[in-house]
C-alpha cells in the first residue's frame, strides 16, 4: 500500500521546520518541501540538508526570481498597488507564485494533500487556501498551526531543541520574518506593542536614515510600457534590477514602513517593512503616469489601484475581478514609456525630472510667458457651460412653495 504523500509549503524557517516533524508523525506521511525562491534569504543557506534532516522524503527547491518580478511584482506596479496606499505588497504578491507551486508539485508527485504554516489569525492562511482552491479543488489542505498542540512560538523553539531541528530563531530574537525580492516583513515580539518604536535590530536591510551617508544620490530609471528597464542608461534583468535598488536605497534608509493594517481576519496588526526597490520603483512609475495618462483615466486608474491593492491582499489573485481589471492597467500602460531621476537623501526619494515620447505635457499651453497659447477667452464660456448645473439648482432650490 502506497504512503500518504503531503506537500508542503516551506520556507524553512521555525514553523515550517517545525511542521515537517510533526506532520511525518502525526499522519505518517511521505513529506516533500515545496520551497519557491523568491529571493536570496538568509533561510536558503542549508535549506535541502536542513529539510532532510527535519524529515522531509523529498525535496523541491526552484528559483522563481525573474518569474516573480517579472509576472507578479511588476504586474502589482503596474497597477500601482499600494494596500492602505502605503504597504507594497511584497509577501501577499508572492503568495500566489508559491501557491501555483505547491499545487503543481503536488499534483507531479502525486500527493493528494497540501499544506502550509500560516497561523490561524493571520494574512496568509487565506491567500494559500484560496489560491488552492481556486486553482486546484480537489487537493486536500492542511494546516497544522491551526491544530496541533503549541500555543507559542516558545513551545515551538523548545519541540526544536528537542528533535534536533535546526532553525535560527531563538527565544531572545523572536521576530517572524518574510523576505523576497519585493520587500521584508517583520513581526512578533516587541513589535507586537504599537507604543514601542522598531528596536535597530529589527530591520535587515535599510540603515537608519538618520545614519545614512551625507551625500544625495541621483539615478535615472528608464520604463518601457510601464515596466522599468534601465538603471542609468543600462539595462539590467528585472531581478538584477530590483536588487540593485534594494541595495542601493537601503543605503540611503528608503522603503522602511512601520504600519498598523487592517487584516483580512477582522483584527488590526503591527508590521514592519522593508521595501527600498518597491518604493522607488512605485514613486517613479506613478510620477510617468501623471506625465502620459489623461486626467480621466488618471484619476480612475487611482481607484483601480486600490481595489487590485485590496484583491491581492486579500487572496483573490486567481480571480476574474483580478483578471478583468489587470486587463484594463495593462491596456492604459502602453504609452508609460520614458525617464524618471531621482535623488536619494536620508531616507528621502524626491523627483528631479520625468521625461516621455508620450508626454501629455505642452509647455506652450500651461506657461505664463508671453509663449502661451492657451486662448485665455473661451475660459468665459467654459466656465458659464461646465457651472450652468449647479446655477440651475440653486434657483430652483430657493423658490418658495407659492412659486413653485
Amino acid at each position: 500500500m502506497n504512503r500518504k504523500k503531503i506537500a508542503v509549503a516551506y520556507s524553512g524557517g521555525l514553523d515550517t521546520s517545525v511542521m515537517v516533524k510533526w506532520l511525518s508523525e502525526k499522519y505518517d506521511a511521505d513529506i516533500i518541501t515545496v520551497t519557491g525562491i523568491l529571493g536570496k534569504t538568509k533561510e536558503l543557506d542549508g535549506l535541502e540538508e536542513k529539510a532532510y534532516k527535519t524529515g522531509a522524503s523529498k525535496v523541491v527547491i526552484v528559483d522563481l526570481q525573474e518569474k516573480f518580478v517579472n509576472d507578479y511584482a511588476f504586474k502589482a506596479l503596474k497597477a500601482g498597488a499600494l494596500y492602505e496606499g502605503v504597504y507594497p505588497l511584497a509577501t501577499a504578491i508572492g503568495r500566489p507564485l508559491l501557491v501555483k507551486l505547491l499545487v503543481e508539485t503536488a499534483l507531479a508527485e502525486g500527493a493528494d494533500t497540501v499544506a502550509h504554516g500560516c497561523t490561524g489569525k493571520g494574512n496568509d492562511q487565506v491567500r494559500f487556501e484560496v489560491g488552492v482552491q481556486s486553482i486546484a479543488p480537489e487537493l486536500n489542505i492542511l494546516a497544522p498551526l491551526r491544530t496541533w498542540e503549541f500555543n507559542s512560538r516558545d513551545e515551538e523553539i523548545d519541540y526544536a531543541l528537542k528533535y534536533q531541528i535546526p532553525v535560527k530563531v531563538t527565544k531572545s530574537s523572536p521576530y517572524s520574518i518574510d523576505e523576497n525580492l519585493w520587500g521584508i516583513a517583520i513581526e512578533c515580539g516587541v513589535l507586537e506593542d504599537p507604543t514601542v518604536p522598531p528596536p535597530d535590530d529589527a530591520y535587515q536591510i535599510t540603515v537608519d536614515p538618520k545614519l545614512a551617508q551625507d551625500e544625495p544620490e541621483v539615478i535615472s530609471i528608464g520604463f518601457e510600457h510601464g515596466v522599468p528597464k534601465k538603471l542609468n542608461g543600462q539595462s539590467y534583468s528585472s531581478a538584477e534590477l530590483v536588487s540593485v535598488l534594494n541595495f542601493t536605497g537601503g543605503r540611503h534608509g528608503i522603503g522602511r514602513i512601520d504600519l498598523i493594517e487592517n487584516r483580512i481576519v477582522g483584527i488590526k496588526s503591527r508590521e514592519i517593512y522593508e521595501a527600498p526597490a518597491a518604493v522607488i520603483l512605485h514613486k517613479a512609475h506613478y510620477e510617468l503616469e501623471k506625465l502620459v495618462l489623461d486626467r480621466e483615466t488618471f484619476r480612475f486608474k487611482q481607484v483601480v489601484s486600490d481595489k487590485v491593492a485590496n484583491l491581492i491582499y486579500d487572496g483573490l489573485w486567481y480571480t476574474p475581478l483580478f483578471e478583468g481589471l489587470m486587463a484594463f492597467v495593462d491596456a492604459i500602460q502602453k504609452d508609460v514609456t520614458g525617464e524618471v531621476t531621482l535623488e536619494f537623501y536620508k531616507g528621502n526619494v524626491n523627483v528631479l525630472s520625468r521625461t516621455s515620447p508620450f508626454s501629455s505635457y505642452d509647455k506652450y499651453l500651461a506657461t505664463y510667458t508671453p509663449e502661451d497659447t492657451f486662448d485665455r477667452t473661451a475660459a468665459e464660456g467654459f466656465l458659464k457651460i461646465y457651472g450652468l448645473p449647479y446655477k440651475t439648482l440653486n434657483l430652483v432650490s430657493n423658490k418658495t412653495l407659492e412659486e413653485v
